[in-house]
């Protein structure tokens, strides 16, 4: 696990007073759920400063900084794009980052007011994401974890999970859907994705798709990773209609399917035996790839 570190408001204020003078003064206020890979503050009502809680996290700071701009004003929705670039300081270690504050709150299902035109929403933003050109883009690595790169980069977590829920879920079913996610080739095109497509990264205005962000595991390689947000939020007409939006082949969708599982099956091997809100969305995400 990354070796995290923790950063107070104090910290952040010497940090802009010494680099960004011009915003020194602006009040500075932690988000809450600002995320896990940034520690998030708001600095005056405009604008967000994220600072890499770790080494590893650091390593998406520069790509952030010279693609978020590209990639910008060829997608359909807003994202965050840099305002400015911070060096280690006050204490802490790594470079870090200022954004526009984008509004909006994070997606839930009970939150969308129509789940179908969401996931079409969402699939012509991947569309749109999938079509820029990757000339040059960042391969796989560990600036985002091996997004885009194959699955058996996490095949040890996951059978570790699957040993874990030993007559806790059907693993039988779940180590066939693993083991086919693994077994289906990538034809070795490369395409652009977000890498963390989950509901925290997509946000909401009035119950309809806002914004996308954090683009810390973007990259260029196989897309199959952003096809997981098709289990974990969409609803079965959703993800029926996002998949058509997006012509997924049946070797992607199966990868998709196989990013989904990872990661909810290591959630449900840390919430065994609980019976709390995290363990039973967990399960829900869980049984609804389960069942297709």
């Amino acid at each position: 696990m990354p070796r995290r570190v923790t950063v107070d408001v104090a910290q952040v204020r010497r940090l802009i007073a010494e680099q960004f003078p011009r915003w020194d003064g602006l009040p500075v206020r932690p988000v809450a759920d600002g995320g896990w890979d940034n520690v998030t503050f708001r600095l005056g009502d405009g604008m967000v400063v994220r600072l890499p809680s770790a080494s590893e996290y650091a390593l998406a700071v520069d790509k952030e900084q010279h693609w978020l701009p590209v990639l910008a004003p060829r997608l359909p929705l807003p994202i965050p794009v840099p305002l400015a670039k911070g060096r280690p300081g006050a204490d802490y270690p790594f470079p870090w980052s200022i954004y526009p504050w984008l509004q909006g709150e994070p997606a839930s299902a009970d939150r969308i007011a129509d789940p179908v035109r969401f996931a079409l929403e969402l699939a012509g933003f991947l569309a749109a994401l999938q079509g820029v050109d990757t000339a040059d883009g960042p391969q796989p690595g560990k600036h985002n974890w091996f997004r885009g790169a194959t699955l058996r980069t996490y095949d040890a977590t996951a059978r570790r999970a699957l040993t874990t829920l030993e007559g806790h879920v059907d693993v039988d079913s779940a180590r066939e859907i693993w083991q086919t996610a693994l077994d289906t080739p990538w034809d070795r095109r490369d395409r652009w994705f977000h890498g963390d497509m989950a509901p925290g990264n997509l946000l909401l205005d009035g119950g309809e798709l806002a914004a996308v962000i954090d683009f810390g595991t973007c990259g260029v390689g196989d897309l199959s990773c952003d096809m997981a947000i098709a289990w974990t939020l969409l609803t079965a007409d959703g993800r029926q209609a996002f998949r058509e939006r997006l012509s997924v082949d049946e070797a992607t969708w199966a990868r998709g399917r196989g990013w989904a599982l990872w990661k909810v099956l290591v959630a449900c091997a840390q919430t065994v035996g609980r019976s709390d809100e995290e363990s039973a969305n967990a399960r829900r995400v869980l049984y609804g790839i389960l069942s297709g």
